[in-house]
């Protein structure tokens, strides 16, 4: 068998590039992946710092040229009111117990949404939005869904869900520079979150989607269903 005389010659430097590129990916992926699996394990016991989302913020404001002052303050989750700690469920995941990271009832609900033509409703669970915080801000891309879709199980065999809905309520942005539900309540109510009513816990838990386009006190009608959740499910 002869070589068809019309291709061109296989150029062995650019092969050999790509394969060391693509072997090089593939290693700063594993590493990259592994260190956030460390976190998830280091954050099972510590309070984080700081997370993808909030340092984000600080760079815009420092790109835009923009004022930005950060409220960070993070409280053990029995300080949190429970009234606050299921509004944010109810809102947010009302299968929160009942998953293992991923709400595939959710997902197919807001396909079929999709497909009607409908509003897109969001499937994303309080296990999800946390590794998003944690490790890839707001930003939207493959790569991250599918590094997400890989650290969700981990982060909820290595936290649990005490520990994930602990770490969602207080680090989860909540304002311009506002992050977690101490500071949401100080900044919105001037109370603490131990102290936040039922009323308040809804209207707050309702600005979570669009946490800098809402305000707790435009959101009547959405805390009223959110009130009536609760309810529901004898909370």
């Amino acid at each position: 068998m002869t070589e068809n005389p019309d291709r061109p010659p296989k150029n062995p430097l650019r092969t050999g590039f790509l394969r060391s590129s693509v072997r090089w990916f593939l290693i700063g992926a594993a590493l990259l992946w592994s260190l956030a699996v460390l976190i998830l394990v280091a954050v099972r016991w510590i309070d984080p710092p700081t997370t993808a989302v909030h340092m984000e913020r600080r760079l815009q404001a420092w790109i835009h040229n923009t004022p930005y002052h950060e409220r960070y303050q993070f409280v053990p989750l029995s300080q949190i009111s429970p009234d606050f700690q299921h509004a944010v469920i109810a809102a947010e995941d009302a299968r929160f117990y009942q998953h293992h990271g991923f709400d595939w009832q959710a997902m197919q609900i807001a396909a079929g949404d999709d497909m009607e033509g409908g509003r897109i409703r969001g499937a994303s669970t309080l296990t999800q939005q946390l590794v998003k915080n944690l490790f890839f801000g707001t930003g939207r891309s493959i790569l991250r869904k599918v590094a997400e879709f890989t650290l969700v199980p981990v982060a909820e065999l290595v936290l649990g869900k005490q520990r994930i809905l602990e770490l969602y309520l207080n680090v989860v942005e909540w304002g311009p520079g506002v992050y977690g539900a101490e500071s949401a309540c100080r900044y919105y109510y001037r109370t603490s979150a131990r102290n936040i009513d039922r009323q308040q816990s809804a209207q707050l838990a309702a600005i979570l989607p669009l946490p800098l386009k809402r305000r707790p006190d435009h959101m009547q009608r959405y805390s009223g269903l959110i009130l009536e959740r609760m309810r529901q499910v004898g909370w």
